[in-house]
């Protein structure tokens, strides 16, 4: 189920072949660069699925690598540094990562951030199928959009991320909490209402394929026929 590879960038060769290791043991492929420059030389050679990014590397740091793969890809991207202030966790999502793990960790909790990122990011999903259908709606994990009846939604990147999620865990009541951490990450630091809202204006572009429900005192579910 996991097919998916894991670009290791850090300085050091312990730290890398430690976290190569908890990856491994849990299903996915890896790679691993010592510094920024033969980061990018990887990935110009190999499909990659995730970034784990150090941010104290020779060279050019982590941030500054951040920058560079996302002038040319559009991949997931973790932080993952003894640099734990507030200040570096906030540059670091502000540049794009999608989450930030702090020096030392718990295996289980950076193979959890990679799993959570990589399902809002749709790239598990895409090592399956590149399509998934609920009723009248159709979502293209390829290209990232979706579509009623043939007629293309124009989805916010959250709004898609969403609904993703929801469709993939059909017929389950989804708390809030579980919503806002899985699609915005663990560090993000909004109020439960952002869920709220944008349910309410996914609600409102989905018109007749709006398969939401709300369930009182916990949050939403979907209920519609799943197909993939």
């Amino acid at each position: 189920m996991k097919n998916c590879t894991v670009l290791i960038v850090d300085d050091e060769e312990n730290m890398r072949t430690l976290m190569e290791m908890y990856l491994l043991n849990s299903g996915y492929h890896c790679l691993q660069a010592p510094d920024g420059v033969q980061a990018i030389s990887l990935l110009e050679k190999h499909e990659v699925d995730l970034i784990l990014l150090d941010i104290m590397m020779p060279g050019d740091n982590g941030f500054m690598v951040c920058e560079k793969i996302h002038q040319k890809w559009d991949l997931p991207v973790i932080f993952v540094s003894a640099k734990g202030a507030e200040w570096d966790k906030v540059k670091g999502l502000k540049l794009g990562a999608d989450d930030f793990v702090v020096k030392p960790f718990h295996p289980g909790e950076l193979v959890a951030r990679v799993e959570a990122v990589l399902r809002r990011s749709g790239k598990k999903q895409q090592t399956e199928n590149e399509t998934i259908s609920l009723g009248k709606i159709k979502m293209n994990l390829k290209s990232r959009t979706a579509a009623i009846e043939g007629n293309t939604v124009n989805l916010t990147l959250k709004e898609y991320e969403l609904l993703i999620y929801l469709i993939t865990n059909k017929k389950q009541a989804l708390s809030r909490e579980q919503l806002l951490t899985h699609v915005w990450g663990v560090s993000y630091e909004g109020s439960l209402r952002t869920v709220d809202t944008h349910i309410k204006t996914l609600r409102m572009k989905l018109k007749s394929a709006d398969y939401i429900q709300t369930v009182w005192g916990i949050g939403y579910k979907i209920e519609e026929e799943y197909e993939a």
